[in-house]
């Protein structure tokens, strides 16, 4: 059998470490590189212990082109700003790109630049670059060379909200997204932030009417809907390590029922494996997705109010980062899609 050649660039940060994990269940994939900046020349079980004896190859740079000579694949789970540096057609030649960064989500260079403050070195990838939610570009996804994994927030977000809005059932213009995260989230570098002090026992929003992954989702509801869409979005950073819980609001656009609502994610997700629509009104919770490639949504009706609530939850880690980027690998290479992403929830 011929197997699947992997490199990961970020090996060393929590997503790229989620995908060792995952990939290393795996006996279709081999992992050739382990590109890591900070940890080059030292051993993958180093820096994560839990991996020792699955996973001891020893850390590389970050050279991609020099990667994609012995790659099929590779993974850049990095900070924005690398992969659209780095990407070029000799590499695209070689082997395939799933980006876990921002760098190729964002349709409009200008809107990139304005929201992550740094110049996009590739433009010319944009256009080829395929949004790598299974759930909507499936068979674009097919067929791609470059990857734009979907972020977190998005993907938990835009899961929660899509069945409503392709219903027509919800006014475009007063969607409200109140979301929170693990810590996780925040990437493994260190900022006293995200020190076990400053989180626990505490509760914060932040990047309020600035989060970076604002235009990601208005362009993705904007393609829904066909025409542009404005969204207010404030994230809050949790106690925890994992985890995104999303909690929606929207007015109704006509008069529907709680049926009708509920047949709405019924219907668009009825044939997707990672998507669980809860029995109406039921709240998600980030512990019954923890570990996994799930995402679980409902809704439930405000009649006094006449808004919908529509609520997600997702493991920022796998389905948000890691295992949506292997669920697309397993697109791209024609492999089942659940494969070595169906662990069960922790």
């Amino acid at each position: 059998m011929n197997k699947i050649k992997v490199g990961i660039i970020g090996a060393t940060g929590y997503a790229g470490a989620e995908l060792v994990r995952l990939l290393k269940q795996r006996d279709d994939v081999e992992i050739v590189g382990l590109g890591s900046r900070s940890y080059a020349r030292t051993p993958f079980s180093n820096e994560y212990g839990a991996l020792r004896d699955y996973e001891d190859g020893e850390c590389c740079g970050e050279d991609m082109l020099e990667m994609s000579k012995n790659c099929d694949v590779i993974f850049t789970a990095t900070p924005q700003g690398f992969c659209a540096s780095q990407v070029t057609e000799e590499i695209l030649s070689k082997c395939k790109i799933i980006d876990l960064s921002a760098d190729f989500r964002i349709t409009d260079p200008e809107i990139y630049e304005q929201w992550y403050k740094i110049h996009h070195p590739c433009p010319e990838f944009i256009k080829e670059a395929v949004y790598g939610l299974p759930e909507i570009n499936r068979d674009k996804i097919k067929n791609a060379r470059l990857i734009a994994n979907p972020g977190c927030y998005p993907t938990c977000s835009f899961l929660s909200i899509y069945p409503l809005l392709k219903a027509g059932y919800i006014d475009p213009n007063t969607i409200i997204i109140d979301a929170k995260s693990g810590t996780s989230g925040a990437g493994r570098g260190a900022k006293t932030a995200s020190l076990f002090c400053e989180v626990n026992e505490s509760i914060k929003a932040y990047s309020v009417a600035a989060h970076r992954h604002v235009p990601e989702i208005e362009e993705q509801l904007s393609n829904i809907a066909g025409r542009d869409i404005r969204i207010s979005f404030t994230p809050h950073l949790m106690p925890m390590q994992r985890g995104i819980l999303v909690t929606a609001y929207a007015s109704l656009a006509k008069s529907v029922t709680v049926e009708e609502l509920h047949a709405a994610y019924e219907a668009c997700y009825k044939d997707e494996h990672f998507v669980r629509v809860l029995p109406y009104g039921m709240p998600t919770e980030t512990r019954w997705v923890r570990g996994s490639n799930l995402a679980d949504v409902s809704c439930k009706l405000d009649e006094r109010t006449n808004r919908v609530i529509m609520m997600g939850a997702i493991d920022n880690m796998v389905k948000g980062a890691a295992g949506q980027a292997i669920q697309n690998m397993n697109l791209m290479f024609g492999c089942p899609e659940n494969k070595g992403i169906d662990q069960l929830p922790v």
